[in-house]
């Protein structure tokens, strides 16, 4: 029998939180102004942190650089996700989202010329494959 990886079940779990979480980003832009509405969703994350925080048994072990660069990663997910109501509020959900889903790409772009990873043809192919259904999407 074949194991599953352990990476498996969280990914599986953050893809569907992560399609209703666009599905409720819509619904609540339909309600509400997307600065209104990201105030909602931050104080959500809030509540999330706080439980993450509360469970945790596990000391906090900070450095200077680790909490910079989390710190810079907070600033961009937080400005992308207000970006992304205010397109979301301007244009249908099934372009909108799968269009910004496509933020691999740059992080792909960025590993390959920032941390010299590497990408094989398989991955190149999906790459093409990913923006040829963006733009099969959008039209």
């Amino acid at each position: 029998m074949m194991r599953t990886p352990a990476w498996f079940v969280p990914a599986v779990a953050a893809l569907i939180l992560w399609g209703v979480w666009g599905l409720f980003q819509k619904l609540a832009t339909n309600q509400m102004t997307p600065r209104n509405v990201y105030l909602a969703a931050v104080l959500g994350m809030i509540v999330v942190a706080l439980a993450v925080f509360a469970m945790s048994d596990v000391p906090l072990q900070m450095n200077a650089r680790g909490v910079f660069l989390a710190l810079l990663a907070g600033i961009c997910s937080s400005l992308g996700g207000f970006l992304f109501l205010h397109a979301i509020s301007r244009g249908k959900a099934s372009v909108v989202i799968p269009f910004t889903a496509l933020y691999p790409l740059v992080t792909i772009i960025l590993s390959v010329t920032v941390l010299n990873e590497t990408i094989t043809a398989r991955h190149g192919l999906g790459i093409v494959m990913a923006l040829i259904s963006m733009v099969l999407l959008a039209g």
